[in-house]
């Protein structure tokens, strides 16, 4: 298993595609990653907000599937530790709380400017886009990451979706600098 561990915020579980493919390299031990409740509680409540096709128990169902096929990843119990920590959001507290809980290297997220750099320090912690996230773990393994790119993209099957669409879905979920680095091996996956 990965020795590097990775905090996922709300904002990058709550995009099913960039979800799927951090997953995936979760379960390929490109790392481990890390969540907790109150997460999971907002990406599902964010997706019940904007989406009127999704249930919430069909979300629960994934909620349970990721805490299940994803070893270690929840983390408890840390929310004493919430009162202490100071952030330009308060109510993001509880993702550094969780963070520092988990022993976690870095927090994955979309919100960089919730997770000031100075904070984050004092903790051995520091926040990271997942476009630079995901094109890290490119450069670690090209070979491994590919098939997990594949792997994801080969269960897209109502309706299948081929690569190149498969690319552009990722692009538009800002994943620009890592899809730029796998487009020429599009045949590969």
């Amino acid at each position: 298993m990965a020795g590097f561990t990775a905090f996922l915020d709300a904002s990058v579980l709550y995009p099913a595609p960039l979800r799927n493919l951090l997953l995936e390299l979760a379960v390929s031990d490109f790392y481990r990653a890390k969540w907790s409740d109150a997460v999971h509680d907002e990406w599902i409540d964010a997706l019940l907000r904007s989406r009127d096709d999704l249930t919430r128990e069909r979300l629960e169902r994934t909620r349970n599937l990721m805490n299940t096929h994803v070893r270690g990843a929840l983390v408890v119990e840390f929310e004493d530790m919430i009162k202490m920590l100071d952030l330009p959001d308060p109510d993001d507290r509880h993702v550094l709380a969780a963070a520092i809980k988990g022993r976690a290297d870095l927090i994955v997220t979309i919100n960089l400017k919730d997770f000031p750099h100075g904070i984050l320090t004092l903790w051995g912690i520091e926040a990271m886009h997942p476009d630079a996230f995901l094109l890290h773990q490119f450069h670690l393994s090209r070979p491994d990451f590919l098939m997990a790119v594949r792997s994801v993209q080969s269960r897209l099957k109502n309706p299948p979706v081929s690569a190149r669409r498969y690319l552009d879905t990722l692009r538009r979920h800002g994943l620009l600098a890592t899809v730029s680095e796998i487009a020429p091996f599009e045949q590969l996956i």
